[in-house]
């Protein structure tokens, strides 16, 4: 496998990256849909959110990587077949993935910093509050960080699905390009 993009596939680095966050994500929504009942006597009552923190801000810089990354690489010219409609959606749909993870993380560290306090990253270091204490914004953070969770979570399912069907289905190498085949 090339370590860019070409014409035909992905290279190592995307597809690493697409993979690595793909699962990050999940696991983050996993989290924070676990964590949400938490009782304040609960062990994981402080240590979940913590960890919530701290991961949505490494991805955070991730995905800045990722998108100079993207920017830096072509994308794979539109698999041979796939009509007008499919290349469009499919470019719409990556756009708002993209949209809906900035949307995310950026409404998640508001909530975390409302109140002027910084962000432990694990320990390694702090990510100050740039807003200092606005009253009212960690519950409007929360409704945005929530919808936009689940829109980033349903459309990558609905991602996934047209994979599968380019795979499974249309039997094209819509799915294989991403697999680094």
């Amino acid at each position: 496998m090339k370590f860019r993009n070409s014409s035909f596939s992905y290279g190592f680095v995307a597809v690493a990256m697409h993979w690595f966050m793909a699962v990050v994500v999940i696991g983050m929504f996993a989290l924070g849909f676990w964590m949400v009942d938490l009782t304040y006597y609960h062990d994981w009552y402080k240590q979940g959110p913590d960890i919530h923190r701290s991961i949505g801000i490494l991805l955070f810089g991730l995905m800045v990587v990722r998108v100079c990354w993207r920017g830096a690489n072509k994308n794979p010219d539109p698999v041979p077949g796939h009509k007008r409609w499919e290349v469009l959606s499919a470019q719409a749909a990556h756009g708002l993935l993209y949209i809906l993870l900035f949307v995310a993380m950026v409404s998640g560290y508001l909530i975390s910093t409302a109140d002027g306090s910084a962000i432990s990253v694990f320990g390694w270091f702090e990510v100050p509050s740039v807003t200092g204490q606005i009253k009212g914004m960690e519950d409007t953070a929360g409704e945005v960080h929530y919808w936009a969770t689940w829109a980033l979570i349903v459309l990558a399912a609905v991602h996934a699905a047209g994979a599968l069907k380019h795979h499974l289905i249309d039997r094209d190498n819509t799915l294989r390009r991403m697999l680094g085949q």
